[in-house]
């Protein structure tokens, strides 16, 4: 099998720039750290990374171009986030066939080659830590909000199957946070309640329940606020296998939200 790992990783905007992470944030930047050295123990030849900043309204799209680079700054946070030059080479090719899964499978997915187009930070800041040599190909995947977690649910699966039979060592990330009802003043954590479901599912994660975590999802994305309404979960889930196992690498906050990192190794 070729997909080596799937990931949930944070991206909250303080951490774009190490220098400026709060205390409350470092176990996100160590567990993102760590993650690099089995990226690149893994020899991996592939990122495919799905970002919760990258919406599309009706469609899943697929950014195949060959070269990504770009400077981004955030619409949402250009306080925090301005002028961040990126540059990784990308893989056409696999983003191809991942387009044509997706179509096969009957779920409008949209291939695109534009190197005008620029990153967002749910792809950018993540693959800072991820994969700071910006020498493995990416290929970046939005979120579709016109699409239920159902209909993202079996693109993830679809993601999985064309990575799992691809023959290159590949990655699939999943960028973006649990709960997610936003308050100001990044030091707050969720509630109560936000909490004690983003640990439900997250052990059910752990515990390769991953039934469980679908069907908990539906709800759990309703009334946490899960960020893109779940979608990138919804997706991860489709994604992986219950004999991956998982690993937790950290839980932090920003603004009320829930950021954790956890890897899911073949």
């Amino acid at each position: 099998m070729a997909l080596n790992m799937a990931l949930l990783a944070a991206h909250v905007p303080s951490m774009c720039h190490e220098a400026n992470v709060p205390d409350f944030q470092q176990d996100l930047v160590k567990g993102l750290k760590l993650m690099k050295e089995r990226i690149r123990e893994m020899e991996t030849d592939v990122i495919v990374l799905m970002s919760c900043h990258f919406p599309g309204t009706f469609h899943h799209y697929v950014d195949v171009t060959p070269q990504h680079r770009g400077v981004m700054t955030s619409v949402e946070a250009p306080d925090l986030i301005s002028g961040v030059y990126y540059e990784y080479p990308g893989d056409q090719a696999l983003g191809n066939e991942l387009v044509k899964a997706g179509v096969d499978a009957g779920i409008p997915v949209v291939g695109f080659n534009d190197p005008t187009y620029i990153w967002d930070y749910g792809t950018v800041v993540p693959l800072r830590y991820l994969n700071p040599e910006a020498d493995i190909p990416v290929i970046s995947l939005s979120v579709c909000w016109a699409a239920s977690l159902e209909e993202t649910y079996q693109w993830g699966r679809a993601i999985g199957k064309v990575l799992r039979e691809s023959g290159k060592r590949t990655i699939f990330i999943s960028s973006g946070a649990l709960s997610h009802n936003l308050v100001r003043g990044r030091h707050h954590m969720p509630s109560h309640s936000e909490q004690a479901m983003d640990n439900q599912f997250i052990e059910y994660l752990m515990k390769s329940e991953l039934q469980d975590a679908r069907e908990m999802l539906n709800q759990y994305s309703r009334i946490a606020g899960v960020e893109s309404g779940g979608r990138h979960l919804a997706a991860l889930l489709g994604v992986l296998q219950p004999e991956q196992k998982a690993e937790f690498w950290g839980y932090g906050q920003s603004s009320g939200s829930a950021n954790a990192i956890l890897s899911f190794i073949s």
